[in-house]
């Protein structure tokens, strides 16, 4: 995020390079950088003449250098972007030659999204040593993504309560630009300053408060045997919204993470939320657990969350409603 800043930072000063060669496995920054470079690089009244899109499925390498050579017309530079630039990847080394020696009135920016070249050859070192840009996107551990969202709305003047930015995370995962879109949603109902609860969660973006996984993962770790079969039930009568590989898959980190917490010597909570990458916010409710389920007990259920994995996925189990797997599951672990 911050290298983002400093990227669009030096655009915004007017330090704009020949080549922008966007890569990596998070989509979502390369659509920000590229699409802030194709709105703001050029005066409106100059991208009609100087401004052009292009798509990887429909181009050769020879395309994109034959419009990266053109000259601008009445204007200081011309913006030549190609989106899906990964449909060229067998062929995206040929553009080292245009690289080594890039055309200054032009800048070039290629979207190169979930894939990365080779830094090793001649692409990679071109962009580099002639004043291009390679930015590699990298996609985000789960544990960061929580961050992510307080950081993004600390910018634009919102907070987000920790349960709340779980509730996020736990839905719709590590895809940036999903939730990104979620929290567009959220900033048009709600003022600036808004401090953004579970409930606004539940009634603006439709995840239940109190029937998640992330709810689940509390009851289990209570062992509050009531909570987590009313929840198990919620999910058995809605189970396309909640499938049991997404519990199954949360559980099962959740007892690794106990069983690597009680192989600590040090139980500190700042040591704790470092060694297992989870919010301070929530380490006393993995240290509760610990307590709750010894050594021996996580083993056992770690075994047994794998065992439901394999049945989920109809190995063994193909008449078993999946509903019944996890109150089956829940019934062994809680026992």
């Amino acid at each position: 995020m911050d290298d983002v800043k400093q990227l669009v930072g030096a655009i915004q000063k007017g330090d704009i390079k020949p080549i922008y060669f966007l890569m990596g496995e998070e989509a979502y920054y390369i659509d920000k950088i590229s699409d802030y470079i194709e709105e703001h690089v050029l005066d409106d009244s100059e991208k009609g003449f100087n401004q052009m899109v292009l798509y990887g499925r429909d181009i050769t390498i020879d395309d994109i250098v034959s419009n990266a050579k053109r000259y601008p017309m009445m204007a200081e530079r011309q913006v030549v972007i190609v989106k899906e630039a990964q449909d060229l990847s067998r062929t995206i080394e040929q553009l080292a030659k245009y690289a080594a020696n890039p055309q200054p009135s032009t800048v070039l920016v290629l979207n190169y999204k979930y894939k990365k070249i080779d830094k090793r050859k001649a692409l990679y070192k071109a962009i580099n040593k002639n004043g291009g840009i390679v930015f590699e996107s990298k996609k985000m551990y789960e544990n960061q993504v929580a961050d992510w969202i307080r950081r993004v709305l600390a910018g634009q003047n919102y907070n987000i309560s920790p349960k709340a930015a779980q509730m996020l995370v736990e839905f719709l995962g590590t895809d940036l630009g999903k939730i990104d879109n979620e929290l567009n949603k959220l900033k048009i109902v709600l003022p600036e300053g808004t401090q953004i609860t579970p409930e606004h969660i539940e009634e603006n973006i439709g995840i239940s408060k109190d029937f998640n996984n992330f709810e689940l993962r509390k009851a289990v770790g209570e062992r509050n045997v009531l909570k987590a079969h009313q929840i198990a039930k919620y999910f058995a009568e809605n189970p396309k919204d909640n499938p049991i590989v997404v519990s199954v898959a949360l559980l099962f980190k959740f007892f690794s993470d106990l069983l690597h917490l009680h192989g600590m010597s040090d139980k500190n909570p700042r040591s704790v939320a470092s060694a297992l990458r989870v919010n301070p916010y929530f380490v006393n409710e993995y240290i509760a657990a610990a307590r709750q389920y010894p050594m021996k007990k996580v083993s056992y259920i770690i075994g047994l969350l794998r065992e439901t994995d394999v049945q989920s996925k109809g190995v063994g189990a193909k008449s078993v409603p999946q509903g019944d797997l996890l109150k089956e599951l829940l019934v062994k672990i809680l026992g």
